[in-house]
């Protein structure tokens, strides 16, 4: 009897486990192969951030006027800048710099923005209407201008960079986080959790927050290639990353006066914004597929 039980359990834990297995690649096989290669890309840029010198074996710091400007090669993937240094090695050592640049930003408009928003949306009445009015006022600036404006009265630097990014972010999420808690306030379980005597905060972060916790994360994925591509520019510009250390949006500005003797030393670094951006917003679309139900209607 015994042996009877013990091999029912066994083939129904094996059926079990085909059936995860299947549903594992059906699920697998509902993403597309853009998906794929951009999670690839994402995922090689935080390895990059993360972990830079396991993937060259120069430095970012090493200079070699012997091998000034020459072409791709084995030893030299990417070619070398006007410095003699390894172009691959500044790709891959200035992708911290543009990782850093937009989870700054992101957590810095997220964790104020969000909040506000939540509150304004939450309570409503007099403050919501003067924090809207405010953020009126304020986004009838453009964010690039303002940007350059604070930017400019800053010494340049990643901290000062992160810091202004972040601040002219905000508006973006507060109005955001206030559209959601306006949406979920009055629905039967907010409405059943204050008849219980919940806490406001408890209703904001418990019962509203969770709810709109997914269209936050499409938000936030479609920022952070925002936020990465504008202090690329702004390094550019010379007004964001002024430091030792590389940056793409740097690497682009001193190469541009080699681009008909060194092409590669400005087109690397630009197929390394370009591809990464592009790989967050086709993340960014496919969240947005997954997480909202119409669209997974249609």
């Amino acid at each position: 009897m015994n042996m009877q039980i013990s091999t029912a359990v066994a083939l129904e834990s094996g059926l079990a486990g085909r059936d995860r297995v299947r549903s594992l690649l059906r699920a697998l096989a509902r993403i597309d192969l853009f998906t794929i290669l951009s999670a690839g890309i994402v995922l090689v840029l935080v390895l990059w951030g993360v972990a830079p010198a396991w993937f060259t074996s120069h430095a970012p710091t090493d200079i070699d006027f012997d091998a000034v400007l020459q072409r791709p090669s084995a030893s030299h993937p990417f070619g070398t800048d006007h410095f003699g240094r390894d172009v691959y090695t500044l790709v891959v050592y200035g992708a911290r710099q543009s990782l850093l640049v937009g989870v700054g930003v992101v957590t810095i408009g997220v964790s104020i923005g969000g909040t506000i928003g939540l509150i304004i949306g939450y309570f409503g009445r007099g403050i919501d209407v003067l924090v809207m009015r405010l953020l009126e006022i304020w986004l009838s600036i453009p964010d690039i201008l303002l940007i350059i404006l604070i930017a400019t009265a800053l010494e340049p630097g990643l901290t000062n960079l992160i810091v202004t990014m972040g601040i002219v972010s905000i508006p973006r999420y507060v109005r955001l986080m206030r559209s959601q808690s306006l949406a979920i306030k009055n629905r039967p379980f907010v409405m059943a959790a204050r008849a219980t005597g919940a806490s406001h905060l408890a209703i904001l972060y418990q019962r509203i927050l969770p709810h709109a916790f997914s269209l936050l994360l499409v938000v936030v994925t479609l920022s952070l290639g925002t936020a990465m591509l504008t202090g690329a520019a702004l390094s550019f510009i010379g007004l964001g990353v002024i430091e030792d250390r590389p940056d793409w949006g740097a690497l682009l500005s001193e190469g541009r006066n080699y681009v008909t003797s060194g092409w590669w030393s400005t087109t690397f670094p630009g197929l390394a914004v370009t591809l990464v951006v592009v790989a967050l917003n086709v993340l960014g679309e496919a969240l947005r597929i997954r997480l909202d139900p119409h669209s997974q209607r249609r």
